[in-house]
Order: structure tokens, then sequence, then C-alpha cells
């Protein structure tokens, strides 16, 4: 199977090739041309690496012996699986993807994902470029702290992630890893990873130096592939029609869950939950895709502090094909807003709702519900779309240790002073065993990191390349 760019079906790659070159020189994203279904209800019995196999040989893009290598990362994880299913009702589960090693549903396809890449292009050098509000930047680094070959680059805000994730990528910041906090949100982390890709000067200083450049952001369809997969699984495992209920940034995640559903799985509504910054929300509800009057605001929820969700892209061509793709993207970066028709939209809402969760909101639903389990702020959002009346599996996208001063505030109504203590005290209480590699990092000097400019970072990067 190849893949086809949103913006021009007749642009095709095949999945290798996809995977070190994610961006389109047309400037849109590789994704299914068309989705083949997968009947996977008989696969019930298989363990998650049986399942992800069976699931990645439906679509025929070979190298199933690297896949099969790629899958084993999921030994790692928690009890030597990666999937986690919590039942709190007759109706509701949760999705728990946030037992790997950074804690967070990123490792899901991020895991596997550095092994294949890896594995792919062995006897090349490689440059990876990831921007992150806060779980994409650990996850890729520690996917690729291995592999000597391949340098990686962070992107992420300064003040912009939870103190936890900061010494995340601190601990990680080394020779063939390197972090860079810059001066903004990260709207514009992102903005310039996008730059940086299609810059043909950047791209051919590094050509000269033998590195090849590529992204480990949502934008890259090999970041997809792993998604969709424990979406179907757990759809697969619980053997009854669903709500599925994401709480979506960039919405890779959520168009991963919506790819599921076309191929079989059993998803009746999926539901996108946001934090105020709601461009999401007006989307799915009034097809409007605004940001001329928006700035980004800053919540407890960070890694939905987004207001230019790339994965959109995708699902409009899966919708709309790429002529109509390529309208409202242009629209959007040109008179950064677009509209759909009536049309349009109600083809959108017959798979999709959506609602935004305020602070406040958040954090009482995070009290609620202490005395059975302690949810992240961002799985937190997702209660705001909960239908009591129908089975539902929410996505649990993070530990609640990624965000404690959060937790803190939500259970005690109060600041807290120091990180590390107020951590020991909620998993006292709650009776939650902490990993002794997360509580560890607050042992590295917090140093005072410098910010960077967007535009000092090409220049950055190239004399880092260079040592």
């Amino acid at each position: 199977m190849q893949l086809v760019s949103t913006r021009d079906r007749k642009n095709k790659i095949d999945f290798k090739e996809a995977l070190i070159n994610p961006s389109a020189k047309d400037g849109g994203l590789y994704t299914f041309d068309e989705i083949l279904p997968f009947n996977a209800y008989d696969l019930k019995d298989l363990s998650y690496e049986e399942f992800a196999l069976k699931f990645i040989e439906h679509f025929h893009f070979g190298y199933i012996d690297l896949f099969k290598k790629a899958l084993q990362t999921y030994k790692e994880f928690d009890d030597k699986t990666a999937l986690f299913l919590r039942k709190v009702n007759e109706n509701l589960f949760i999705n728990e993807l946030y037992h790997g090693p950074t804690r967070a549903f990123k490792d899901m396809a991020l895991q596997p994902f550095g092994v294949l890449l890896n594995e792919l292009n062995k006897n090349d050098k490689i440059l990876i470029i990831c921007a992150t509000s806060g779980d994409t930047g650990p996850a890729t680094l520690k996917s690729f702290e291995k592999f000597q070959n391949i340098k990686v680059v962070c992107i992420y805000p300064k003040d912009g992630t939870s103190e936890i994730q900061a010494l995340q990528m601190q601990a990680l910041n080394k020779n063939h890893l390197r972090v860079f906090a810059i001066e903004g949100n990260f709207d514009d982390a992102q903005n310039t990873l996008k730059k940086l890709l299609l810059k043909d000067d950047f791209k051919r200083i590094l050509s000269n130096l033998d590195f090849k450049l590529c992204v480990a952001n949502s934008i890259n369809f090999g970041r997809i592939l792993f998604q969709m997969i424990y979406h179907y699984y757990a759809c697969v495992k619980l053997d009854k029609v669903l709500d599925v209920i994401v709480p979506s940034g960039n919405f890779g995640n959520a168009l991963a869950a919506y790819y599921a559903k076309k191929m079989g799985a059993k998803i009746d509504r999926i539901k996108i939950a946001t934090n105020s910054n709601d461009v999401l929300s007006d989307f799915f509800n009034q097809g409007i895709y605004d940001i001329r009057e928006r700035s980004l605001k800053k919540t407890i929820s960070p890694a939905m502090d987004i207001l230019i969700s790339s994965n959109i892209e995708r699902l409009l061509f899966d919708k709309f094909k790429d002529l109509r793709t390529k309208e409202l993207m242009n629209d959007l970066k040109e008179k950064k807003y677009f509209y759909l028709n009536k049309d349009e939209l109600d083809s959108l809402k017959q798979d999709f709702d959506a609602s935004s969760c305020s602070d406040l909101e958040c954090m009482n639903f995070i009290k609620k519900y202490s005395k059975d389990f302690l949810i992240d702020p961002h799985t937190a959002t997702c209660f705001k779309l909960l239908d009591e009346d129908k089975s539902t599996l929410i996505t649990s996208t993070a530990e609640w240790t990624k965000f404690t001063p959060s937790i803190y505030k939500a259970l005690f109504d109060q600041e807290l002073n120091n990180e590390k203590e107020a951590m020991l005290e909620i998993a006292l209480k709650f009776d939650y065993q902490i990993k002794p590699d997360l509580l560890a990092l607050f042992d590295i000097k917090n140093e005072n990191l410098k910010a960077y400019k967007c535009d000092e970072l090409e220049n950055e990067i190239i004399d880092w390349i260079k040592q």
C-alpha cells in the first residue's frame, strides 16, 4: 500500500519514504487514499503485540520482521503489556495509555516508532526534530536514546510544560539528543518545525553533512499508524458499541480513533474534549476554524493548549478529498480561518461531538473521581462529554504524576510548596506506587535554560550538528 498527499492524491509514496519524509512537497501530509475494512473481533484473545502485528500486516506495507522487532518495545511497559483497561462500571471504561517509560500515551507510538525508523535506516545519519507541548518531547528523546546514528532536536515552549516534563527532557539532554526551550507557545514551536521541514537551504546543508531530516510529531504517519491500534484493540477487548472520548490538542489521537472506526471498530460517537482553547469544539459544532481573534490560553491541561491542530488536515482529506482540503488549508494559512458548508458540517457530525471543559470543571472532575482513581487534567476534560446511559471508553493520556501541581490544587484546594513532596503526599493518601525513575528526576539540577527565539534555531541546530 502507498500513502498519498492530502493536497494531491497523485502524489504517492511508500511507507518507508513517508516515515523519513513525512511532509509532502505540496505542503500536505501523507495518509491513506482509502481505509480498508479490517474485521478484528475474532482476534480478541491475542496479546497486544500479536494483535498489532496482524493489524499492520493488513496494510501490506512490508517490513513485517522489522515491525515485529519494533513491537517488542511493549515488553518494557508495566507488566510487559502496553494497554490497560480500567472498568469503572458496566458502562464506563478508561483506556489507560500511560504505562510506558515516560508515563504518557506518546510512548504507545514512539517506542516502536524509534526502533522501526532505526532499523529501516541503519546505514544513514538522521536528524529528527520534534515540537512538544510536554509529552512528545520526553517520549521522542527516550525512544531514540540508544540510537547514536540518530540525532534528535526537541523544541518546547519555556514555561509551557509541567516541571516534571521539563526535567524528563533535561535528563535526556545527551550528546546526540538536544533540547531547545523557545520564547513563545506550542504553536510557535510547531510552526518553527514546519518551516524547517520545508526550507530548502536547511535541508541542503543537512544533506551536505550526510543527514536526512525527519520529524517525530504526529504529522508523521508512522505515529498515527501505531495510535490506531490501541483504539481498535480496546474496542475488540470490550466487544460492544462504544462512544470514545478523546482529549484533543493536535488531533492525532482522535484521528486514529476515527480511522479505527472506519476500519470496523464498534465506535458510535467520537467525542472531542478541549480545554478553553476550544477551536476544535467550534470546528465540530459550527464548521468554523477561525484563529483570527484567538490568542493561546495557558491552562492546567497544557498538551491541549493548541490552536492549529495539524491532523485536522487528514480528516478533511478523508471527508472531502484533496482539492477541497488544499483550498481549506490555504484559507487557514492566508486568511487565518475557513468555513465548511452545511453538507460538510453534517458529514463531520455523523461521527463527532465536541465540547470544551474549563480548568475549574476539570479540577472538579479530578476531585470527584479521586475516591476511585486518579486522573490527569487532560483525561479529566473527557468527563464533560460523558453520557452515563451509553457505553463509553475514555482515552486517558497521561499519569497524574506528570501534572502534580494541578492535581494537588484540585484535591486539597491549595498550592503546593514542593512538587516532589506533594507527589509523595498524594501517592500516600491514595495508595499509589510512583515509579522510582520519576522521583529520581527531582535530583537533577534544575538549570535556568536559555529561551531561544524561533528564528535562532536553524543556525543553532546546524552548529550543533557540525560539532
